[in-house]
Order: structure tokens, then C-alpha cells, then sequence
């Protein structure tokens, strides 16, 4: 049987996560003093060589990202580094467990990439609903001033950096990064308008780095250890390991890490397999934002390009198992209930089309429809919402009705025997 492979959650429950001392003792601040003896483009040219790819879902290249937001307006009089730490997908909370378990490990992290952009200021944006989250980022970053991690001429190295937290209010749609940008300044979170990308004009203006906080663990690890230690776990495309959140129906609920590159049926036997012997029937990949699919993927490898090639999403690693009683159709429906509440209400496309697709799900359980020919509705009308709204929540609904449709027709249309 497959056994987890902690790289990232070494630490977690190994030593007190309010001690910075624990945590240098563990090895703790090793990558920032490698990271502050190099320069700077050495530095993104190590995460770039490492293959490290965004943990918050996209898995663009973290090396590219730092690149993009180094080379941008040579002359701006500041570049910023913004930690997204708000973590709001259903059935996620990787992010959680970092900061709960080892904040200092992502905090060493976020410095890191403050020093490879040229950055000397930076902002964590945590959800406000984390409050153990908040409370061990805070300590964290108040020993790290006093130890001589954060503030003027770090580790004497002539490097300065400031670091603060701000908190969400509760919104999904400021997961997003622009939309996250604009509740930062103060303002109302709704989405801007792309380009211009962060990496060009981000928070006030400015170039601005912004990276999840499992993607800083990562550069982290890398710094400590090499880019070619690194890429001994996960595949070629997809190095390192990941943290999924495994919810549903299974045994043993919970996080878990391991080498990108595993398989579905993996992840649920190290889940202690279906709950009460019950028969697997779906998988929602990634939460609400997501994709389904059936029993045909359970073997297939859990990595980027893999599942991409395959119509499906690894998102950020959230897994929901559904078991055979479990309705899709009101699975679906959830999902676009969470849509619809969530939509900010900017742009036209996603605030009528999430209302009147929560609509049409519901109405796949009236038997007076033409059923296929609804969700043919539904689909197409989730492909003009993606085309046409300003952020991902508009975008999104497309990815589990497609998916859905794609593996469960039969059964939402109400066809099966």
C-alpha cells in the first residue's frame, strides 16, 4: 500500500508551531540563508530548473511567475510579494494545515521570493474565518522580525523586507488574485479587468508576485535542498509532491501528501478506502471549480498535463469521493448554488448565468423536460459564461457540468434503466 511522503508536512506534529526556535532547529531558515547568498536571478533560475509549478491550481510555473514580475518596469519604485491565504474552494484546506502545523515554513518562503523579485515589501492575505491560521502567522512573523528574518539588512545581508497581515472578509471571489488585489488596497473585491497581469500592475499599481501558500512551502524545500533533489518525487512535468484533502465518502477523511504522479485509487486506499465497503460511483477533482469523473480515471496518474490530456483538473488537490446512492445531479446542483451565492454581480454574463443555470439543474429532476436537450442548454450556456465573464467564477460552472455530463448523461438525464 502507498505510504505519504512528507516533505512539506515533515514538521506537522513534530514541533510546536509558535516556537521559531523548533523550527530552526528542524532546519528552519536553511533555504532563506542558500537563497540571500545568491543573486537574484539565481534564485528563480533554481525554482525554474526545479520545475516547481503553482499549488493553487493553475500549476503555471512558480520560476516563470518570479521571472515575469523581475523583468516588469525596471524603473517602478517597488515591487510587492502577496501571499494567498485565502483559501476558500470547498473541500480544500491544504493551505490550512501549513499554517496551522508550520507557519515559519512558508514565511521563509514568502522572503525568499521577496529577495529573488527585489521586493522589500510584502502582504499576507489570510481568510478571516482562519483564526488559528491568523494567530500562528502573526507569532510567526513577530519572532521572525526579532530574530532578524523580516525587517532591515536580513541575516546581513544588506536585504530588507517588511511583511504584513491583512484579512478577507469571507469572500470566494477574492481567492482570485486580481480580485484579491483590489480588497487589499481597500476596496470592494471585484475583479479586474485582464491584462494587465499582477506581474505588470498588481497592488497599488505596482509589479506584484502573488503565490499560494503551499506553492512558497515548496520554494522553500528547494532552497534547503536543490532543484535536483527535488525533482527525485512526482513525474517530469509535475515535480514535488502535493497535499490533497480528501472528503466523502471514505474512511479516514482528511490531508495527505504524495508524490504527484499517484493515482486516484491511491489516494482513497490511504483514505482507508470507501466508507463502509460502499461501491466508488465519482470523484469531484478540485471542489466546486472542478471536474468529475467515474470509475475509468481511478488509475490514472494524478498530475497536471495527465489529467489536463484527460478532460479532467487536479485544481488544488481537493478530492470529494462520491459513493453509488450519491446523487450527481444533487451534487451538481450544489456546486452551482455556491456559484450563484458567491457571484459578485459585476459583469452580466456570470451574475444572470450562475442564477439561471441553478435554475436548469433544478429543473433536470422535473420529468415534464426534455432533459438532454436542458443540459445541452446548460452546457452551452456555461461555455458563453466562460468566454465572456471578467474573473474564474463566471468561468467556472463550465468545468463540472461538462465533466459531469461527460461520464453521468445517462444519469442526469434520467435514461439510466
Amino acid at each position: 500500500m502507498i505510504k505519504e511522503e512528507r516533505i512539506l508536512l515533515k514538521n506537522a506534529g513534530k514541533i510546536n508551531p509558535l516556537s521559531i526556535n523548533d523550527y530552526t532547529k528542524a532546519g528552519g531558515y536553511r533555504g532563506l540563508k542558500k537563497a540571500l547568498a545568491m543573486e537574484p536571478v539565481e534564485v528563480i533560475d533554481e525554482l525554474l530548473e526545479a520545475g516547481l509549478r503553482g499549488r493553487g491550481g493553475a500549476g503555471f510555473s512558480t520560476g516563470m511567475k518570479q521571472r515575469f514580475t523581475s523583468e516588469s518596469c525596471l524603473r517602478c519604485p517597488q515591487r510587492y510579494v502577496v501571499v494567498n491565504a485565502d483559501e476558500g474552494e470547498p473541500g480544500t484546506y491544504k493551505d490550512r494545515i501549513i499554517m496551522e502545523q508550520d507557519p515559519h515554513l512558508y514565511l521563509e518562503g514568502t522572503i525568499i521570493a521577496a529577495h529573488a523579485i527585489r521586493s522589500s515589501q510584502g502582504y499576507i492575505y489570510i481568510r478571516g474565518e482562519y483564526q488559528d491560521s491568523i494567530e500562528k502567522t502573526r507569532k510567526a512573523v513577530e519572532d521572525a522580525y526579532k530574530k532578524g528574518f523580516l525587517g532591515k539588512n536580513i541575516m546581513g545581508s544588506g536585504f530588507d523586507f517588511d511583511l504584513e497581515i491583512k484579512l478577507g472578509a469571507g469572500s470566494y471571489l477574492c481567492g482570485e488574485e486580481l480580485t484579491m488585489l483590489e480588497s487589499l488596497e481597500g476596496k470592494r473585491g471585484t475583479p479586474r479587468i485582464k491584462p494587465p497581469f499582477p506581474a505588470e500592475k498588481g497592488v497599488f499599481g505596482m509589479p506584484t508576485l502573488v503565490n499560494n501558500v503551499e506553492t512558497l512551502a515548496n520554494a522553500t524545500r528547494i532552497l534547503e535542498k536543490g532543484k535536483q533533489w527535488y525533482r527525485q518525487t512526482g513525474t517530469d512535468t509535475s515535480p514535488g509532491t502535493k497535499i490533497f484533502t480528501i472528503s466523502g465518502q471514505v474512511n479516514k477523511a482528511g490531508y495527505y501528501e504524495l508524490p504527484l504522479g499517484v493515482s486516484l485509487r491511491e489516494l482513497i486506499e490511504l483514505a482507508g478506502g470507501m466508507r463502509n465497503g460502499k461501491p466508488f460511483k465519482a470523484a469531484l477533482l478540485g471542489g466546486a471549480a472542478g471536474t468529475f469523473v467515474d470509475s475509468s480515471m481511478l488509475d490514472e496518474e494524478m498530475s497536471y498535463d495527465n489529467l489536463k490530456k484527460k478532460g479532467a483538473t487536479l485544481g488544488s488537490g481537493a478530492v470529494i469521493v462520491l459513493a453509488g446512492e450519491d446523487s450527481i445531479a444533487r451534487t451538481l446542483i450544489n456546486c452551482l448554488r455556491f456559484f450563484k451565492h458567491e457571484s459578485c454581480g459585476k459583469c452580466i454574463p456570470c451574475r444572470v448565468g450562475t442564477a439561471q443555470l441553478l435554475i436548469s439543474a433544478r429543473q433536470l429532476n422535473d420529468t415534464a423536460r426534455d432533459k438532454k436537450k436542458l443540459l445541452g442548454e446548460m452546457i452551452r450556456d456555461s461555455g458563453l459564461m466562460a468566454a465572456t465573464s471578467l474573473c474564474p467564477l463566471g468561468q467556472s460552472p463550465i468545468l463540472p457540468l461538462k465533466s459531469a455530463a461527460r461520464y453521468f448523461e445517462d444519469e442526469l438525464c434520467g435514461l439510466e434503466n
